[in-house]
């Protein structure tokens, strides 16, 4: 299992339940990652969505007490979520959040993509510093390059030492 995300120089991820910036080489890099794989989300995540709608061309997994409705596998803990999972490659496995998905999962990703803007976004919500984790390494940080007016960075972080799932 994987994690993909984007995140802010202080690690912030979205506010008013979407994203900060609208970076299209970001969109594009998570489509393409994500396209033909499974997606595992909070429901707060999928109300993110257009119309609150599943992403198409992916399996969506929902992580939520309550069903999360049509096109999307709703699982109600982490023992649900983990069969389910098990049932897909697990380089083929994306967690895409929100953030209470990131932090409970992280532990259990083999590697964390982050696109770092380098900026503040004014964020909400955010997820725990990979730099400062000694659990993670950071293995790829791609050239700057510029996307709608800011500066990004494709990141790869490694879990050193994963938990079996």
């Amino acid at each position: 299992m994987r994690a993909i995300l984007h995140a802010d120089s202080k690690w912030g991820i979205g506010k008013g339940n979407g994203l900060m910036f609208s970076l299209p080489k970001d969109m594009a890099f998570f489509r393409e990652t994500t396209k033909g794989k499974t997606v595992v989300m909070g429901l707060n995540t999928l109300r993110s969505f257009p119309g609150g709608k599943p992403l198409i061309n992916r399996v969506n997994i929902v992580l939520s007490p309550v069903d999360a409705g049509e096109g999307v596998i709703t699982v109600r803990n982490l023992e649900e979520l983990f069969v389910e999972v098990k049932k897909y490659p697990a380089d083929d496995v994306f967690v895409i959040g929100g953030a209470s998905v990131y932090r409970t999962l992280f532990p259990y990703c083999t590697e964390i993509l982050v696109t770092k803007v380098d900026a503040v976004g004014g964020a909400e919500v955010f997820v725990p510093d990979l730099d400062a984790d000694p659990a993670f390494e950071l293995v790829h940080a791609g050239e700057p390059v510029e996307d709608n007016g800011f500066s990004i960075r494709f990141c790869t972080y490694r879990n050193r030492s994963p938990l079996p799932y």
